[in-house]
Protein backbone atom coordinates (compact mmCIF):
# COMPACT_ATOMS: atom_id res chain seq x y z
CA UNK A 1 0.00 0.00 0.00
CA UNK A 2 2.71 2.67 0.79
CA UNK A 3 4.84 1.70 -2.33
CA UNK A 4 1.91 2.38 -4.73
CA UNK A 5 1.55 5.77 -2.33
CA UNK A 6 4.92 6.89 -3.31
CA UNK A 7 5.24 5.21 -6.77
CA UNK A 8 5.19 7.97 -9.27
CA UNK A 9 2.21 8.64 -11.43
CA UNK A 10 2.76 8.77 -15.50
CA UNK A 11 2.70 12.39 -15.20
CA UNK A 12 5.02 12.83 -12.49
CA UNK A 13 7.30 10.99 -14.50
CA UNK A 14 6.84 12.35 -18.07
CA UNK A 15 7.63 15.54 -15.80
CA UNK A 16 11.12 14.18 -14.53
CA UNK A 17 12.12 12.88 -17.65
CA UNK A 18 11.56 16.24 -19.44
CA UNK A 19 13.49 17.79 -16.50
CA UNK A 20 16.55 15.23 -16.95
CA UNK A 21 16.54 15.72 -20.86
CA UNK A 22 16.50 19.42 -19.99
CA UNK A 23 18.62 19.22 -18.22
CA UNK A 24 21.44 17.20 -20.80
CA UNK A 25 20.49 20.17 -23.14
CA UNK A 26 21.26 22.92 -20.89
CA UNK A 27 25.12 21.07 -19.71
CA UNK A 28 25.65 20.66 -23.88
CA UNK A 29 25.00 24.24 -24.35
CA UNK A 30 27.37 25.19 -20.95
CA UNK A 31 30.27 22.84 -22.49
CA UNK A 32 29.92 24.42 -25.78
CA UNK A 33 30.01 27.42 -25.04
CA UNK A 34 32.93 26.41 -23.01
CA UNK A 35 34.74 24.29 -25.73
CA UNK A 36 34.51 27.89 -28.07
CA UNK A 37 36.44 29.34 -25.61
CA UNK A 38 39.29 26.51 -24.75
CA UNK A 39 42.49 26.33 -27.32
CA UNK A 40 45.63 27.79 -27.62
CA UNK A 41 44.52 30.98 -28.42
CA UNK A 42 42.67 32.13 -25.89
CA UNK A 43 38.93 34.06 -27.02
CA UNK A 44 37.13 35.32 -24.18
CA UNK A 45 33.11 34.79 -23.97
CA UNK A 46 33.12 38.70 -24.93
CA UNK A 47 35.50 38.05 -27.91
CA UNK A 48 33.22 34.83 -28.92
CA UNK A 49 30.01 37.07 -28.70
CA UNK A 50 31.78 39.63 -30.99
CA UNK A 51 32.44 37.23 -33.28
CA UNK A 52 29.53 35.14 -33.43
CA UNK A 53 28.07 38.85 -34.06
CA UNK A 54 29.92 39.93 -37.23
CA UNK A 55 32.25 42.26 -34.88
CA UNK A 56 35.61 39.68 -34.76
CA UNK A 57 38.73 40.04 -36.11
CA UNK A 58 39.46 38.25 -39.38
CA UNK A 59 41.88 35.85 -36.39
CA UNK A 60 39.18 35.27 -34.53
CA UNK A 61 36.86 34.98 -37.14
CA UNK A 62 38.99 32.06 -38.52
CA UNK A 63 39.72 30.54 -34.84
CA UNK A 64 35.91 30.11 -34.10
CA UNK A 65 34.37 29.25 -37.57
CA UNK A 66 36.91 27.61 -39.34
CA UNK A 67 38.99 25.03 -36.68
CA UNK A 68 36.73 25.43 -33.40
CA UNK A 69 32.87 25.17 -34.18
CA UNK A 70 33.10 22.58 -36.76
CA UNK A 71 35.55 20.07 -34.25
CA UNK A 72 32.81 20.80 -31.87
CA UNK A 73 29.44 19.70 -34.02
CA UNK A 74 31.62 16.79 -34.87
CA UNK A 75 32.20 15.84 -31.36
CA UNK A 76 28.39 16.13 -30.70
CA UNK A 77 27.53 14.24 -33.83
CA UNK A 78 29.92 11.30 -33.24
CA UNK A 79 28.97 10.98 -29.48
CA UNK A 80 25.49 10.93 -30.35
CA UNK A 81 25.78 8.09 -32.79
CA UNK A 82 28.42 6.54 -30.41
CA UNK A 83 25.60 6.44 -27.97
CA UNK A 84 22.68 5.65 -29.61
CA UNK A 85 24.90 2.71 -31.65
CA UNK A 86 25.85 0.94 -28.23
CA UNK A 87 22.52 1.33 -26.71
CA UNK A 88 20.84 -0.71 -30.08
CA UNK A 89 23.47 -3.30 -29.34
CA UNK A 90 22.96 -3.71 -25.66
CA UNK A 91 19.20 -4.02 -26.69
CA UNK A 92 19.39 -6.38 -29.03
CA UNK A 93 22.13 -8.77 -27.19
CA UNK A 94 20.98 -8.20 -23.95
CA UNK A 95 24.08 -7.56 -22.72
CA UNK A 96 25.43 -4.68 -20.80
CA UNK A 97 28.84 -5.12 -22.20
CA UNK A 98 27.73 -4.90 -25.20
CA UNK A 99 29.40 -1.85 -27.79
CA UNK A 100 31.03 -0.77 -31.48
CA UNK A 101 34.04 -0.99 -29.46
CA UNK A 102 33.86 -4.52 -27.39
CA UNK A 103 32.33 -6.03 -30.38
CA UNK A 104 34.79 -5.24 -32.81
CA UNK A 105 32.55 -3.20 -35.06
CA UNK A 106 34.64 -0.19 -34.79
CA UNK A 107 37.94 -1.61 -35.12
CA UNK A 108 36.47 -3.17 -38.77
CA UNK A 109 35.09 -0.22 -39.53
CA UNK A 110 38.74 1.90 -38.56
CA UNK A 111 40.51 -0.99 -40.88
CA UNK A 112 38.72 -0.11 -43.84
CA UNK A 113 39.01 3.62 -42.97
CA UNK A 114 43.00 2.80 -42.69
CA UNK A 115 43.70 0.59 -45.96
CA UNK A 116 42.32 3.65 -47.73
CA UNK A 117 44.04 6.66 -46.11
CA UNK A 118 47.09 4.71 -46.19
CA UNK A 119 47.26 4.63 -49.85
CA UNK A 120 44.93 7.35 -50.67
CA UNK A 121 45.12 10.48 -48.91
CA UNK A 122 41.95 12.47 -47.58
CA UNK A 123 42.99 15.82 -49.46
CA UNK A 124 40.24 16.44 -51.70
CA UNK A 125 36.67 16.05 -51.28
CA UNK A 126 35.38 13.25 -53.13
CA UNK A 127 37.60 11.04 -50.66
CA UNK A 128 36.28 12.66 -47.09
CA UNK A 129 32.35 11.69 -48.54
CA UNK A 130 33.83 7.85 -49.60
CA UNK A 131 35.24 7.97 -46.27
CA UNK A 132 32.21 7.18 -44.16
CA UNK A 133 30.98 4.34 -46.82
CA UNK A 134 34.34 2.49 -46.64
CA UNK A 135 33.72 2.54 -42.45
CA UNK A 136 30.42 0.84 -43.25
CA UNK A 137 31.68 -1.40 -45.53
CA UNK A 138 34.41 -2.71 -43.13
CA UNK A 139 32.17 -2.46 -40.48
CA UNK A 140 28.98 -4.36 -41.78
CA UNK A 141 31.34 -7.23 -42.71
CA UNK A 142 32.77 -7.46 -39.58
CA UNK A 143 29.19 -7.42 -37.74
CA UNK A 144 27.81 -9.92 -40.00
CA UNK A 145 30.95 -12.41 -39.40
CA UNK A 146 30.38 -11.78 -35.79
CA UNK A 147 26.52 -12.52 -35.89
CA UNK A 148 27.48 -15.46 -37.98
CA UNK A 149 29.70 -16.93 -35.28
CA UNK A 150 27.41 -15.97 -32.60
CA UNK A 151 24.11 -17.54 -33.94
CA UNK A 152 22.77 -21.39 -33.16
CA UNK A 153 19.73 -22.91 -34.54
CA UNK A 154 19.61 -24.27 -31.58
CA UNK A 155 19.41 -21.27 -29.25
CA UNK A 156 19.61 -18.40 -31.57
CA UNK A 157 21.59 -15.54 -30.42
CA UNK A 158 23.89 -16.05 -27.17
CA UNK A 159 24.70 -12.86 -25.79
CA UNK A 160 27.83 -13.78 -24.28
CA UNK A 161 29.34 -15.67 -27.20
CA UNK A 162 28.75 -12.74 -29.39
CA UNK A 163 30.96 -10.71 -26.69
CA UNK A 164 33.65 -13.01 -26.38
CA UNK A 165 33.30 -13.60 -30.08
CA UNK A 166 33.40 -9.92 -30.92
CA UNK A 167 36.32 -9.11 -28.73
CA UNK A 168 38.31 -11.99 -30.48
CA UNK A 169 37.40 -10.64 -34.14
CA UNK A 170 38.28 -7.13 -32.93
CA UNK A 171 42.01 -8.04 -31.58
CA UNK A 172 42.71 -9.93 -34.64
CA UNK A 173 41.47 -7.05 -36.81
CA UNK A 174 43.46 -4.43 -34.48
CA UNK A 175 46.84 -7.03 -35.34
CA UNK A 176 46.07 -6.61 -38.91
CA UNK A 177 45.97 -2.87 -38.32
CA UNK A 178 49.36 -2.76 -36.52
CA UNK A 179 50.95 -4.81 -39.18
CA UNK A 180 49.89 -2.47 -42.22
CA UNK A 181 50.65 0.53 -40.22
CA UNK A 182 54.61 -1.01 -40.09
CA UNK A 183 54.64 -0.47 -43.71
CA UNK A 184 53.76 3.30 -43.70
CA UNK A 185 56.09 5.59 -44.58
CA UNK A 186 56.82 8.20 -41.08
CA UNK A 187 54.15 10.60 -42.18
CA UNK A 188 51.15 8.29 -42.69
CA UNK A 189 52.49 6.35 -40.09
CA UNK A 190 52.17 9.50 -37.38
CA UNK A 191 48.76 9.68 -39.05
CA UNK A 192 47.73 6.37 -38.54
CA UNK A 193 48.59 6.17 -35.12
CA UNK A 194 46.97 9.43 -33.72
CA UNK A 195 43.77 8.20 -35.73
CA UNK A 196 43.66 4.79 -33.65
CA UNK A 197 44.32 6.71 -30.41
CA UNK A 198 40.82 8.47 -31.30
CA UNK A 199 41.97 11.93 -32.29
CA UNK A 200 38.54 14.03 -33.66
CA UNK A 201 40.79 14.35 -36.83
CA UNK A 202 38.19 15.63 -39.23
CA UNK A 203 38.19 19.35 -38.39
CA UNK A 204 36.63 20.96 -41.10
CA UNK A 205 33.13 21.70 -42.41
CA UNK A 206 33.32 18.44 -45.02
CA UNK A 207 33.62 16.36 -42.44
CA UNK A 208 30.38 17.93 -41.43
CA UNK A 209 28.57 17.53 -44.29
CA UNK A 210 30.19 13.96 -45.08
CA UNK A 211 28.78 12.54 -41.38
CA UNK A 212 25.04 14.73 -40.85
CA UNK A 213 23.21 12.70 -43.48
CA UNK A 214 24.05 9.43 -41.99
CA UNK A 215 23.13 11.01 -38.26
CA UNK A 216 19.87 13.09 -39.90
CA UNK A 217 18.56 9.82 -41.47
CA UNK A 218 19.92 7.09 -38.75
CA UNK A 219 19.02 8.71 -35.39
CA UNK A 220 15.28 9.54 -36.37
CA UNK A 221 15.15 5.62 -37.42
CA UNK A 222 16.19 4.53 -34.11
CA UNK A 223 13.60 6.36 -32.60
CA UNK A 224 11.12 5.34 -34.70
CA UNK A 225 11.84 1.36 -33.65
CA UNK A 226 12.15 2.43 -30.03
CA UNK A 227 8.75 0.41 -29.60
CA UNK A 228 10.36 -2.58 -31.24
CA UNK A 229 13.31 -2.29 -28.81
CA UNK A 230 11.28 -2.90 -26.14
CA UNK A 231 9.28 -5.73 -27.04
CA UNK A 232 12.61 -7.37 -27.99
CA UNK A 233 13.98 -6.98 -25.07
CA UNK A 234 11.34 -9.43 -23.77
CA UNK A 235 12.58 -11.96 -25.58
CA UNK A 236 12.70 -13.99 -28.74
CA UNK A 237 9.73 -16.34 -27.74
CA UNK A 238 7.55 -13.21 -26.30
CA UNK A 239 8.39 -11.28 -29.08
CA UNK A 240 7.32 -13.61 -31.91
CA UNK A 241 4.38 -14.72 -29.68
CA UNK A 242 3.34 -11.03 -30.15
CA UNK A 243 3.61 -11.26 -33.69
CA UNK A 244 6.78 -9.70 -34.58
CA UNK A 245 9.21 -10.63 -37.35
CA UNK A 246 11.81 -11.12 -34.41
CA UNK A 247 14.66 -11.66 -36.77
CA UNK A 248 14.07 -9.10 -39.75
CA UNK A 249 14.08 -6.41 -36.85
CA UNK A 250 16.69 -7.39 -35.46
CA UNK A 251 19.20 -7.34 -38.78
CA UNK A 252 17.09 -3.79 -39.46
CA UNK A 253 18.16 -2.65 -36.05
CA UNK A 254 21.80 -4.08 -35.95
CA UNK A 255 22.20 -2.29 -39.68
CA UNK A 256 21.36 0.86 -38.03
CA UNK A 257 23.56 0.49 -35.15
CA UNK A 258 26.47 -0.84 -37.25
CA UNK A 259 26.33 2.55 -40.00
CA UNK A 260 26.19 4.90 -36.79
CA UNK A 261 29.17 3.15 -35.78
CA UNK A 262 31.19 2.97 -38.66
CA UNK A 263 30.49 6.57 -39.69
CA UNK A 264 31.74 8.33 -37.05
CA UNK A 265 34.80 6.18 -37.04
CA UNK A 266 35.59 7.51 -40.53
CA UNK A 267 35.80 11.17 -38.90
CA UNK A 268 36.66 10.04 -34.87
CA UNK A 269 39.31 7.34 -35.34
CA UNK A 270 39.02 4.83 -32.63
CA UNK A 271 36.96 6.14 -29.84
CA UNK A 272 35.51 3.22 -27.65
CA UNK A 273 33.33 3.25 -24.39
CA UNK A 274 30.88 5.91 -25.41
CA UNK A 275 28.53 3.02 -26.66
CA UNK A 276 28.92 1.84 -23.24
CA UNK A 277 29.10 4.27 -20.79
CA UNK A 278 26.45 6.34 -22.32
CA UNK A 279 23.37 3.56 -22.19
CA UNK A 280 24.23 2.80 -18.36
CA UNK A 281 23.96 6.53 -17.02
CA UNK A 282 20.87 7.13 -19.41
CA UNK A 283 19.07 3.93 -18.05
CA UNK A 284 19.66 5.24 -14.63
CA UNK A 285 18.52 8.70 -15.23
CA UNK A 286 15.48 7.94 -17.01
CA UNK A 287 14.69 3.66 -16.68
CA UNK A 288 14.69 0.79 -19.85
CA UNK A 289 11.67 2.65 -21.90
CA UNK A 290 13.58 3.17 -25.38
CA UNK A 291 10.90 6.20 -26.55
CA UNK A 292 13.34 8.21 -23.32
CA UNK A 293 16.04 6.14 -23.08
CA UNK A 294 17.66 6.65 -27.00
CA UNK A 295 17.13 10.54 -26.95
CA UNK A 296 18.54 10.31 -23.04
CA UNK A 297 21.48 8.21 -24.39
CA UNK A 298 21.90 10.72 -27.44
CA UNK A 299 22.20 14.00 -25.39
CA UNK A 300 24.54 12.07 -22.61
CA UNK A 301 26.95 10.56 -25.57
CA UNK A 302 27.55 14.17 -27.46
CA UNK A 303 27.99 15.76 -23.20
CA UNK A 304 30.35 13.07 -23.33
CA UNK A 305 32.31 13.60 -25.87
CA UNK A 306 32.22 17.39 -26.24
CA UNK A 307 33.44 16.87 -22.73
CA UNK A 308 36.36 15.30 -23.31
CA UNK A 309 37.67 16.65 -26.33
CA UNK A 310 37.54 19.71 -24.77
CA UNK A 311 39.33 18.50 -21.26
CA UNK A 312 42.03 16.90 -24.16
CA UNK A 313 42.27 20.30 -26.05
CA UNK A 314 42.62 22.45 -22.61
CA UNK A 315 44.55 20.24 -19.89
CA UNK A 316 48.07 19.93 -21.40
CA UNK A 317 48.46 22.85 -23.61
CA UNK A 318 49.88 23.56 -26.15
CA UNK A 319 49.75 19.85 -26.46
CA UNK A 320 46.92 18.02 -27.38
CA UNK A 321 45.47 14.59 -25.92
CA UNK A 322 43.74 12.31 -28.51
CA UNK A 323 39.66 12.11 -27.08
CA UNK A 324 39.92 8.72 -27.29
CA UNK A 325 42.29 8.38 -24.64
CA UNK A 326 40.77 10.74 -22.31
CA UNK A 327 37.68 9.06 -22.53
CA UNK A 328 38.99 5.60 -22.41
CA UNK A 329 40.61 7.30 -19.18
CA UNK A 330 37.13 7.12 -17.82
CA UNK A 331 35.28 4.17 -19.83
CA UNK A 332 38.14 1.91 -18.21
CA UNK A 333 37.50 1.56 -14.91
CA UNK A 334 33.64 1.95 -15.20
CA UNK A 335 34.26 -1.90 -17.77
CA UNK A 336 35.87 -3.05 -15.46
CA UNK A 337 33.34 -2.20 -12.69
CA UNK A 338 30.40 -3.85 -14.88
CA UNK A 339 32.50 -7.14 -15.68
CA UNK A 340 32.97 -7.13 -12.11
CA UNK A 341 29.24 -6.81 -11.32
CA UNK A 342 28.20 -9.20 -14.55
CA UNK A 343 26.71 -12.67 -13.58
CA UNK A 344 28.19 -14.07 -17.20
Amino acid sequence: MSRALHSPTGKQRRIREAAILTSLAVLIVVIFVVSMNTGLMRLSPLDVLHTVLGEGTQQQKLILFDFRLPRIVISLLVGTGFAVSGCILQSLSRNALAEPSTLGINAGAGFAVIIFISFVPATSAAPIFVLPLLALAGASLTAALIYLLSFRREDGLSPTRMILIGIAVGAGIYAFQLILSLRLDPQNYQFVAIWMAGKIWGGDWRFVLALTPWIAILLPFAFYKARVLNVLNLGDQTSAGLGMPVEKERILLLAAAVALSGSCVAVSGGIGFVGLIAPHLARRLVGPKHQVLLPACALIGALLLLTADTIGRWILQPAEIPTGIVVALIGAPYFLYLLAKSKA
